[in-house]
């Protein structure tokens, strides 16, 4: 018998020689601008990039590195500055996160506090539904969406299957699927309410402050008032959604006795739990409180006189400071974390509440991920690409903004069904920025809807680790999914775009 040494014809290895074949035409041979030749070889690095980054021919991280040799080589930026990229305010503010997310994991706190809100619903179907809902969106505003529903499964499964002992045939499976898609959908739409809810979000931040530096923060608060009620908006319609298509005709058997139980099985609460809910909620209210919010003027009238008119400002906490502008989200997030690392455990004698083994545990793929990204922005606006791009998109001048948003996020929420997330809002970003140039409005209004709408992936089981778990449960067909992910993604792109047309400038571009 012949072995064949042959690599085999397979997706990856058709998008490497398309990534290579693109790259070659586009940075030699294409002479998009003649007098600035950096042009088509930064728009060159970037499609090579977009295209390993969808077909995943190499590994994310490893593409993500591309810049800091391609970069130099084709005169696009010097080394240095390109690795400086790679380490941000951004970063440090997701690992901050994530160590005190890991510390959540490792103690248990995170399904603690699940099954504490689960205890709270009450019984019935709709109750219990609501159940998962909240509290798999209120945790993955602050963990990450995979780890929200790896934890939520078993909670489902066990809840599922006290339900099958006492309904038959096809309402236990409809019950099953209606479960087992909230975790999964109000994952994706939690991580849309906070900064650090999901990658894109931080990438939209660090992306949108690379390509205007002139332009004011988008920080933690701002993100929330306008995240906080799309993700709340988004919930809703899903326990509206999965009530009306999965409801049993027999509800009598929701008991929320089942997550009681299971609430106390796993004991009283620890030290090391106390201490991680406090540093938990500090770090919270510290981002929200950190930058001042305004109101804009406010009018003083009573009896017909007008007293007086000024703008009106709450102030944060950094005010107090000299330097106001030193601090960041990133800064919190790293003090907040390292305190864990110096505060000793009770149950685990001679060690802290977070050990060296947290830094095993940081997904340092994504962090390469993130600098990939950052460099391809940072790219497009030194090389003039950004400005070229929107000069060459200036049709859209005569698009309706409102169109201009609703269509663009509508493709983002469609994309991200195929690719990755966080890969998708780095390739986009830019160009949505160019877009905003051509049209003469505000980059916000393109950047964010796309960035929020990049969390809108419901349809498929490889959209998002949290349909992939979900799926791999065997509770539930392709099919199932696709019925009720087409909906809810078209509502998100409706709300998404809704919102921000009508509420955006007030919200980020005002205040």
């Amino acid at each position: 018998m012949k072995i064949s040494n042959k690599p085999k014809l397979n997706a990856k290895n058709i998008g490497l020689v398309i990534g290579i074949l693109f790259f070659v035409y586009i940075a030699f041979f294409s002479h998009l601008h003649e007098k600035i030749p950096v042009i088509a070889s930064t728009l060159a690095v970037a499609i090579l990039m977009a295209v390993l980054w969808i077909t995943e021919a190499v590994p994310l991280g490893l593409t993500s590195l591309l810049p800091i040799f391609l970069f130099p080589l084709l005169g696009i930026m010097n080394g240095k500055d390109v690795s400086m990229i790679y380490i941000n305010d951004i970063i440090f503010l997701f690992i901050g996160g994530f160590f005190v997310a890991i510390a959540m994991e490792e103690h248990n706190l995170h399904k603690k506090i699940a099954l504490k809100i689960l205890t709270l619903t009450g019984s019935g179907y709709g109750k219990t539904l609501f159940g998962f809902i909240a509290a798999t969106g209120f945790l993955s505003m602050w963990i990450s969406n995979t780890a929200t529903t790896m934890l939520m499964l078993p909670v489902v499964i066990s809840v599922t299957k006290k339900i099958a002992e006492n309904i038959e045939g096809a309402d236990s499976k409809k019950v099953a699927i209606g479960l087992l898609l909230a975790i999964a959908y109000s994952s994706s739409i939690g991580g849309m309410a906070t900064l650090i809810g999901t990658p894109p979000n931080l990438v939209f931040v660090k992306i949108y402050s690379v390509m205007f530096p002139e332009a004011a923060e988008v920080s933690f608060l701002k993100w929330m008032l306008l995240g906080l009620p799309l993700s709340l908006f988004m919930l809703i319609f899903l326990w509206f959604l999965l009530f009306v298509k999965y409801k049993p005709k027999n509800t009598k058997h929701f008991d929320s006795n089942i997550f009681k139980q299971q609430y106390k099985d796993i004991g009283k609460t620890t030290f090391e739990q106390k201490i991680i809910l406090i540093a938990f909620v500090v770090m919270a209210v510290l981002w929200i409180t950190r930058t001042g919010i305004g109101f804009g003027k406010v009018d003083f009238t009573m009896f017909g006189h007008h007293f007086y008119s000024q703008n009106f400002e709450l102030k944060g906490w950094s005010s107090i400071f000299k330097k106001p502008d030193f601090f960041n989200d990133g800064t919190i997030a790293i003090f907040i974390s390292v305190l864990l690392f110096f505060i000793p455990s009770k149950n685990n004698k001679g060690k802290k509440i977070l050990n060296n083994d947290a830094f095993r545990k940081i997904p340092w793929e994504i962090i390469l991920l993130f600098g990939g990204g950052f460099a391809v922005a940072d790219g497009f606006v030194k090389s003039g690409l950004t400005i070229w791009l929107s000069q060459q998109m200036s049709f859209l001048t005569k698009v309706s903004p409102l169109i201009l948003i609703f269509s663009l996020t509508l493709f983002m929420s469609f994309l991200t069904e195929l690719t990755s997330n966080t890969a998708s809002t780095q390739m986009l970003l830019p160009v949505m920025a160019s877009i905003a140039i051509s049209a003469k409005i505000n980059p916000l209004f393109l950047m964010l809807p796309t960035t929020l709408a990049a969390s809108l992936a419901f349809m498929l089981p490889v959209a998002t680790p949290p349909n992939a778990i979900v799926f791999g449960s065997e509770q539930m067909k392709i099919k199932d999914m696709l019925a009720t992910g087409l909906i809810l993604d078209f509502m998100g792109v409706i709300i998404i775009t809704l919102l921000m047309y009508f509420f955006g400038n007030s919200i980020l571009i005002d205040n």
